[in-house]
């Protein structure tokens, strides 16, 4: 079992910003989803774990082994799929996993070839090794990324906004990739989007402005919204008064109608029960917090 410890870590940059603000995390096995808006701080903590920057306060222990002191521990048992990642022009598939392998470190030619064949295998890209990766669609790169991330069977991976511009099949396709991997080793998912961490994840934090303001297993966060979430169409005109008089927890236009969602402990006037769901955690620790 790999055991992932985030203790009071934050992060201050040069100019003074803080983008990481006294962040506690347990993480063991599985698909953990880190959600969040964009500019969050997601990246940047991202960023701290893997070691492409130093922590100002706090401690990252991977394994047991104190990675803000050790950065080279956590890199080598480390596969990282970021948000947007380059390659080569008029480089095939399987050339440049191999060169990625070596720059690994996995020097045995055998060994070599036999992760690059299998994980193209598992990433459903066989039959595209031999052609240039920057010719792929946005789905096929993004599982490329993956079988890049695999390479040297590491014991964490972290992917950053990995569905964001994928086409619903492309998404569950790649869903169920990260589903069959996160089994047998850490899969932190950092994301903006709730479907992904509704579909994927056990565990699961909100952060926004550098903060982590709720964690815990997806359904009960859910559960804990039961009989609280309430919905009705209004006019447009009406918005400001619910504004002042309600928790407004999201709106949204359904057939051109505009429809608002509030919290509250007792059922307001005219408004229906809605079941709860991860949106609604979602948006109403966002709007606590605002």
């Amino acid at each position: 079992m790999n055991t992932l410890s985030i203790n009071n870590l934050s992060l201050i940059y040069k100019n003074g910003y803080q983008a990481v603000k006294d962040i506690s995390l347990d993480i063991s096995n599985g698909m953990f989803g880190l959600l969040g808006p964009n500019g969050a701080g997601k990246s940047s903590l991202m960023k701290t774990i893997v070691g492409l920057q130093k922590p100002t306060s706090g401690h990252i222990i991977f394994n047991g082994t104190d990675v803000s002191k050790d950065p080279d521990f956590i890199k080598k048992n480390l596969g990282f799929l970021p948000q947007d990642f380059g390659v080569y022009p008029k480089v095939s598939a399987y050339d440049l996993l191999e060169h990625i392998a070596v720059l690994k470190g996995i020097t045995d030619r055998n060994e070599r070839k036999g992760q690059i064949l299998n994980l193209l295998e598992k990433v459903n890209l066989s039959d595209f090794r031999k052609r240039e990766v920057h010719t792929f669609s946005g789905g096929m790169k993004q599982r490329f990324g993956v079988a890049q991330a695999l390479l040297g069977n590491p014991e964490i991976i972290i992917v950053d906004e990995p569905t964001a511009g994928l086409d619903p099949e492309e998404r569950n396709r790649f869903n169920s990739l990260l589903n069959d991997i996160s089994k047998e080793v850490i899969v932190i998912l950092s994301t903006h989007l709730v479907e992904d961490v509704r579909n994927l994840c056990s565990k699961m934090a909100v952060m926004n402005k550098g903060e982590i303001l709720r964690q815990g297993k997806p359904a009960e966060l859910i559960s804990e919204l039961k009989d609280r979430i309430w919905s009705k169409p209004i006019d447009k005109s009406e918005l400001e008064n619910y504004l002042s008089s309600h928790e407004i927890i999201s709106r949204q236009l359904i057939e051109r109608e505009l429809h608002i969602t509030v919290f509250s402990e007792v059922q307001p006037t005219d408004f229906e029960a809605v079941s709860p769901l991860l949106e609604h955690v979602y948006f109403r620790t966002l709007t606590q917090k605002i």
